[in-house]
């Protein structure tokens, strides 16, 4: 565009091309070259120059939640729960021929019955939220624990297909009466958005709820002009597929443009605790508990540049939220680390400790006490003594300092670097 511009024969052209420059320039577009790092005898350390980019906590995450946006226009979110399932399709093909995009809450098992679906929910535009894996209401609110290994393990099939991880998610039935205060606070203490509806389609309220009578419930008038819709794309919803070109005529007629949900803002609507929910009094999860899968997951959702770890000659890439910057360390997951660099981690559950090997072809062990915070390496079957270090569980991983692991394995030399796209570490 810019040459374009700069070869017209016209003045005028001349001076756009060089506005437009310079408001990119200062605007940041422009990337900055690269800034060398040196190595700290403690820890990698940025120069002056740099922002330290601390991790996500909890308030982090949730301070960086817009409010939601005041009524501008009427604006309707079509919103489906269960999918995808082979009604999907016919769901995305009425979507595109109007132009327009809805909000999928997705379910884990039919994520992987149907990956294909999942990938054109995402190439087509449209948002991926997460509805847990397999929809047991049961299992889902006998306690907390179980409703986030389920968030959990959507997550990661979405993520296999995607590349992405969904921060919005739906409860399965909503969640009144279902959601207490500790549903609440860890969800948003992880990182996650959790939303309703305000509009329920009735397309579940029982079995072959005919299109006319889904119509009618898709119309019921609310005081807002930000409309959640609640439909459903899974299996056994043939008639909410019927009804669907209908509702979108409806509100395109009441001069309602479509919108998606964004994790970026507060939800439109969410339930409040009810009185059913309190008297379900289940138990909390420990601190424990909390603090080893909870606490750093929001730093999952960071926008930050990716790590890349280059180790001889085997290089590996940590994405946000794969790698913690804090106290002037990088710290990552020692089983990610060693497995994508062809050595192990092995687990002791009972001495809560780990044995991490960095390569398939070396001798040397690094001992990982997760209790004493003590890593020691055996190498040609002799033990050395342990040496202190910062070592902490998130996620269900064990996490240690970079230089800590890689020194410990007698690399002798690490040098970090960051550009406008990304932060890389060399290790010698």
């Amino acid at each position: 565009m810019f040459k374009r511009l700069l070869q017209g024969k016209k003045s005028g052209c001349v001076l756009v091309a060089m506005l437009l420059m310079a408001f990119f320039f200062f605007a940041g577009e422009v990337p900055y070259g690269p800034r060398s790092l040196a190595a700290a005898k403690d820890s990698v350390q940025p120069t002056k120059e740099q922002k330290q980019v601390q991790p996500l906590n909890a308030s982090a995450a949730v301070s960086k939640l817009k409010p939601a946006p005041a009524s501008g226009g009427k604006t309707i979110y079509l919103t489906f729960d269960d999918g995808p399932s082979a009604l999907t399709g016919s769901v995305l093909d009425i979507l595109k021929k109007n132009n327009i995009h809805a909000t999928f809450f997705v379910l884990g098992e039919q994520v992987k019955r149907y990956p294909e679906l999942l990938q054109r929910i995402f190439e087509e535009g449209h948002v991926i939220g997460n509805h847990t894996y397999d929809h047991n209401y049961t299992e889902l609110y006998s306690g907390f624990p179980v409703f986030w290994d389920q968030i959990k393990r959507t997550e990661e099939e979405i993520n296999r297909i995607t590349g992405m991880r969904p921060q919005l998610v739906r409860a399965p039935g909503g969640t009144a009466g279902h959601f207490d205060d500790t549903y609440f606070r860890l969800m948003k203490q992880g990182g996650y958005v959790v939303t309703d509806w305000n509009v329920d389609s009735g397309d579940s309220k029982r079995r072959g709820v005919p299109a006319s009578e889904i119509i009618q419930g898709a119309e019921t008038p609310v005081k807002s002009d930000q409309v959640v819709l609640l439909m459903h794309d899974g299996s056994g919803h043939g008639e909410s597929v019927k009804a669907l070109p209908q509702i979108i005529a409806w509100y395109k007629a009441k001069g309602y443009q479509f919108g998606v949900l964004s994790p970026d803002r507060e939800p439109l609507v969410q339930f409040k605790v009810s009185d059913k929910a309190k008297q379900l009094k289940r138990g909390a999860p420990s601190a424990e508990w909390v603090q080893s899968h909870v606490a750093g997951n929001s730093a999952l959702f960071a926008n930050a540049k990716p790590l890349r770890l280059e180790v001889g000659g085997m290089e590996t890439t940590l994405q946000s939220g794969e790698y913690l910057y804090e106290d002037g360390r990088y710290r990552v997951p020692v089983r990610a680390v060693a497995e994508r660099l062809g050595g192990t981690a092995a687990w002791n559950a009972q001495t809560q400790t780990v044995d991490v090997t960095l390569s398939a072809d070396t001798g040397t062990t690094l001992h990982i006490d997760t209790r004493s915070g003590l890593m020691s390496v055996s190498s040609s079957g002799k033990a050395g003594a342990g040496e202190p270090t910062s070592v902490s569980i998130m996620n269900e991983a064990v996490w240690v300092p970079v230089r800590d692991l890689f020194e410990k394995a007698g690399y002798m030399k690490i040098n970090a670097s960051e550009t406008g796209e990304e932060r890389r570490i060399k290790i010698f």
